[in-house]
């Protein structure tokens, strides 16, 4: 199966794992707190990922799975294809206002971004794709965003960043025409795909980031860890940036 196959294949399964969501919603769903009152998952979020591994074990068996919900989370290697899920990414929003939240997944392969898909359930838009597909918007391709600078566009920020300032962070929004926190990194990160917000910076987990990274360095635009070290997809959690190239460059002049 070629990356276009795989690319389609794993398009339908995250279909099929939104319309799961879909009608969990019309149901009672069960909130369980992880660290804080803040940091939730669901009935769903364990539902949706025990769909999709189950969709991955049956066609690959000897892939490797990293899940937000705790599968897999001792791959020690980069070795091999390895595939990061976000179930639902933004459980808060989906609580709260079921809406606003993704699906994620990024497939990496001996270290090597290789596919990403990035859906929002609600709106059903849907950004995949990948360095030997091209990224697609629900079908349509899509292109490199301009390469506007930080006093030109949009920052997406996690609110605990700008309230404690951490790298800066306050002051580089400032710069910003103007600043956005979304809680959800996924659509921070399909923004940022679409051209209508310069850059996201937070504190992300690996399968916060993994599929945007794919589909944002096939575009063209930079994802670095604070100020500008690699990115680890096997690390722990790593403040983060996605930015287009000039707005990278401006926010560098901060440190």
């Amino acid at each position: 199966m070629d990356n276009k196959q795989l690319m389609l294949q794993v398009k339908q399964w995250i279909e099929e794992a939104g319309q799961y969501i879909k009608d969990e919603l019309k149901k009672v769903v069960k909130v369980e707190e992880k660290t804080n009152r803040s940091d939730l998952v669901t009935n769903v979020d364990k539902g949706t990922e025990a769909f999709l591994v189950k969709k991955i074990n049956e066609a690959y068996p000897n892939d490797l799975i990293i899940g937000e919900e705790g599968t897999g989370r001792d791959v020690s290697s980069t070795k091999g294809r390895i595939w990061i899920i976000d179930p639902i990414d933004g459980t808060l929003n989906f609580v709260k206002q079921q809406e606003n939240f993704c699906v994620m997944i990024g497939i990496f392969e001996d270290g090597n971004p290789l596919l990403g898909f990035i859906y929002d359930v609600m709106k059903d838009e849907f950004i995949y794709g990948g360095p030997s597909t091209g990224v697609y918007l629900n079908g349509t391709p899509l292109h490199a965003p301009e390469d506007s600078s930080l006093a030109d566009g949009l920052l997406g920020c996690n609110v605990g960043m700008y309230s404690e300032n951490y790298e800066h962070s306050r002051e580089i929004a400032s710069a910003a025409i103007g600043v956005r926190m979304l809680g959800c990194a996924g659509l921070d990160f399909l923004n940022v795909l679409r051209g209508t917000q310069n850059a996201y910076i937070s504190n992300l987990a690996p399968w916060d980031f993994a599929a945007g990274t794919v589909l944002s360095q096939t575009l063209g635009l930079v994802c670095r860890q604070f100020p500008d070290l690699d990115y680890n997809i096997l690390g722990k959690r790593q403040y983060f940036i996605v930015a287009t190239p000039q707005t990278f460059r401006d926010i560098q002049k901060f440190f």
